[in-house]
């Protein structure tokens, strides 16, 4: 088929849209921020009915997983029951739970070994059923309703270890590749499993209604299986009652409206495109399995087949584009726009409205709007302005359950911003853990942890040195809790590393983290007499006079470098003295980084999109950015792409001249290509035995440039713990952060709270 002009506008402004973007962060208005010009929000907090259920207001949870939050029976345990009942109790009018899969024994990549599984079921026995109950009664008890996500399977982008655990192939509507091991293939899922899927899902929506559940919700997106019988690109069948592809999603529908009656509502998730087509160029589409899926559903098809599934019973939709092959777009990552898919949105309503459809009530079919929508202002607006009916917040109820009470209350300063780093709500169960928050240590903890702080037994004086994320809220936790805080930063500022990295526009979200943290600690040196010392730099002597009770350390890293040439004939910066000093690239052209992990990556995009800079990333390892989300990985990797930013793999740095960097590049063919999107990198311990080897060597080249730019990342600097414990300044020092390992602001945060709740 033709690429679509209008989505390959999106595509490509979600691509350039810092180019031309005004300032980053608060300052660029209620689409980027956390203001308030639209108070009191009047649509956001107006009900809604879908079908015969009211809800009180227009913010739905969106399906946030809850892998590994049940037993290994599949039963929703403690965890699973807290994590909905916070979001439940901070004022959402509908919470969704993530898949839920009702064919273990039909596809193989549901199940792990043992017949145990990560997903919670609904389907294995009457064993499981008092767990939905309980969700159910919990989450109606703060005022809120609850749909279960129920999915066909995972299909192709199930996990292939099914092979190898159960000697079972992945299965999919057709002969496809497996997402993560592409050389292995997903064979054709016969009629007669695809029949009992169908007949399962009845059962399962049944079930949910007799446990109290308020609606289904079926996942028909994101490639998962529903998507891959229901889209040409997947389902290429000939022959057999599923060849039409519209007749799965049909079946599941009707067979779920025939169990549970007319008055349960149905919910759709849906793409208005798949965007492969779109995202790739030719090149790409014909030289790997990306091939196979060309010729997916149009914007027309998708848009008859919807007004089919209302046809069948479905009763509300929230539609995005995209799949796990460009897995950024329905994970919109820290550097996509905010508001990114109301166009889709709006587009699903005109036609509706157009062709007058209704439900079979007879109501207009609600249209949910997703994509980074967490700001109070452009919420409201997007309803106002009839681009949508009601708005899906996944990620921002994550990082602040309470974001719709304290949006309700005008207090939107108050509401803890997600960052947008996938990390903890994406990639930490993709790693093998479950659902948390790189900003709300309590996520997926709620079981363990109690909203409000203990207070202290006995009040302490406890110095904080370093006023990062990790010295922030180590901070306000022990001030909450009634200790005596002093919190020591050197700079004249608190943020840390955070300073550097809200630069770009797109970590706009990270200026407002920082804005969030300001806001909250002069609440607390207001209202809890926490002092805070800026522009001083704490040593033992600091504390000799007078020693606190306990010294929390958060001083961070220190920058890894490479010796520069003695003439000064080849200017050097670190990365984040770039970003707060841009002066430095007076009289710049050409820069090369050292460096491909995030900080890398994200300066090479902002010396290239902001500030038209020729660029090239020089990393040693195969893969930019390894350990990264994938989302985020993804779309930093295809805007880089799209400004023509050389990316070198497996590419050593020897030596810097007057003529710029020297490096040892290996250009062997079995070098991984740097601008893959489309394909994920595994876990370091799932072993890849299609994976080739790459041997050592290379060609020495010399990289051309004005300035070279060190983003190699840090080490951690315990160097001031060591002086205060060798010293004894306290009877308890306790080091935190990136001074205890270099990493994430998830790790900072997460050390942090804990650390502080027990002092």
């Amino acid at each position: 088929m033709a690429r679509e002009p209008e989505i390959q506008q999106l595509i490509e402004h979600f691509d350039r849209w810092s180019e031309t973007a005004g300032p980053s962060g608060a300052t660029n208005g209620g689409a980027y921020s956390m203001s308030q010009e639209l108070y009191p929000f009047e649509r956001l907090f107006s009900p809604i009915t879908i079908n015969h259920t009211t809800l009180k207001n227009r913010i739905v949870m969106a399906p946030m997983g809850n892998i590994d939050m049940c037993e290994e029976t599949g039963r929703p345990n403690e965890v699973m029951l807290e994590y909905f009942f916070e979001r439940a109790k901070g004022g959402a009018g509908l919470l969704t739970t993530g898949l839920i899969p009702v064919s273990h024994g039909l596809d193989a990549t549901v199940t792990e070994r043992g017949q145990l599984t990560y997903f919670p079921r609904i389907d294995r026995s009457r064993t499981v059923l008092a767990g939905w109950r309980d969700l159910a009664q919990g989450v109606h008890a703060h005022g809120a309703k609850i749909f279960i996500q129920l999915t066909a399977g995972l299909g192709r982008v199930g996990n292939p270890e099914c092979l190898l655990s159960q000697k079972k192939f992945p299965q999919s509507a057709s002969m496809n590749p497996n997402f993560y091991i592409e050389r292995i293939p997903c064979l054709r899922m016969s009629d007669r499993k695809l029949k009992k899927i169908v007949a399962r899902t009845g059962q399962a929506a049944a079930d949910a209604k007799a446990m109290g559940l308020d609606g289904v919700y079926l996942h028909g997106h994101e490639g998962y299986l529903i998507e891959q019988m229901t889209n040409p690109a997947f389902n290429r069948r000939r022959m057999g009652r599923y060849r039409d592809y519209q007749r799965f999603g049909l079946d599941l529908v009707k067979t779920i409206r025939e169990r549970v009656g007319d008055r349960f509502p149905i919910m759709y998730r849906i793409d208005l495109s798949l965007a492969l087509e779109e995202t790739y160029e030719d090149a790409v589409l014909d030289a790997t399995y990306l091939k196979k899926f060309r010729g997916g559903r149009t914007m027309a098809q998708t848009l008859l087949y919807m007004q089919e599934l209302v046809l069948a019973g479905v009763d509300v939709f929230d539609v995005d584009l995209g799949c796990y092959d460009n897995w950024w777009l329905p994970h919109p990552p820290s550097s996509m726009p905010a508001g990114c898919f109301l166009p889709v949105a709006q587009k699903v309503k005109a036609y509706f409205a157009a062709q007058k459809i209704r439900s079979n009530q007879g109501q207009e079919v609600p249209i949910v709007a997703v994509g980074k929508l967490g700001y109070p202002d452009l919420a409201e607006s997007a309803l106002r302005e009839g681009s949508c009916d009601m708005v899906m917040l996944g990620r921002p109820l994550l990082a602040d359950p309470e974001w719709p009470k304290k949006a309700y209350a005008g207090r939107t300063s108050d509401i803890r911003p997600c960052i947008g780093c996938q990390e903890g709500c994406l990639n930490e169960f993709v790693e093998g853990g479950h659902p948390q928050c790189a900003v709300n240590p309590r996520t997926g903890f709620e079981s363990m942890f109690s909203q409000e702080v203990p207070v202290a037994r006995e009040p302490r004086r406890i110095a904080v040195i370093g006023a990062g994320p990790g010295g922030v809220v180590a901070a306000l936790t022990c001030a909450r809790r009634g200790h005596r805080v002093e919190l020591y930063e050197k700079e004249g500022e608190i943020g840390g590393r955070i300073r550097p990295g809200a630069v770009p526009r797109i970590k706009f979200d990270i200026e407002n983290y920082k804005t969030y943290l300001n806001h909250q600690l002069e609440r607390a040196i207001r209202e809890e007499g926490l002092i805070f010392h800026p522009n001083t730099t704490a040593t033992p002597e600091t504390f000799l006079e007078n020693p606190p009770d306990c010294i929390i350390v958060a001083t961070g890293t220190k920058d890894l470098t490479i010796e520069l040439p003695a003439d000064g004939s080849l200017p050097g910066v670190q990365a984040p003295e770039l970003f707060l000093h841009p002066e430095h690239l007076e009289g710049v052209q050409r820069v090369v980084i050292v460096g491909g992990g995030v900080v890398g990556c994200e300066m090479a995009l902002w010396l290239s999109h902001e500030m038209g800079k020729e660029v090239q990333v020089v990393e040693m390892l195969p893969r930019f950015m390894q350990g990264t989300c994938t989302a985020n990985r993804g779309h930093l990797l295809h805007a880089l792409k799209a400004k023509n930013v050389g990316l070198l793999n497996m590419t050593r740095v020897i030596g810097l001249t007057f003529e710029g960097v020297r490096v040892l590049r290996n250009t062997h063919p079995n070098v991984p290509n740097p601008t893959n999107t489309w394909s994920p990198i595994l876990p370091v311990n799932i072993p890849n035995p299609f994976e080739k080897k790459i041997p050592e060597g290379g060609q020495e080249e010399v990289l051309p440039c004005d300035l070279v730019v060190f983003a190699a990342g840090g080490r951690a600097d315990a160097s001031l713990y060591e002086q205060f414990v060798a010293r004894r300044v306290a009877k308890e020092v306790h080091l935190i952060g990136d001074a205890f390992q270099a990493g994430r602001v998830q790790e900072a945060v997460r050390s942090a709270y804990r650390l502080a709740r027990t002092l």
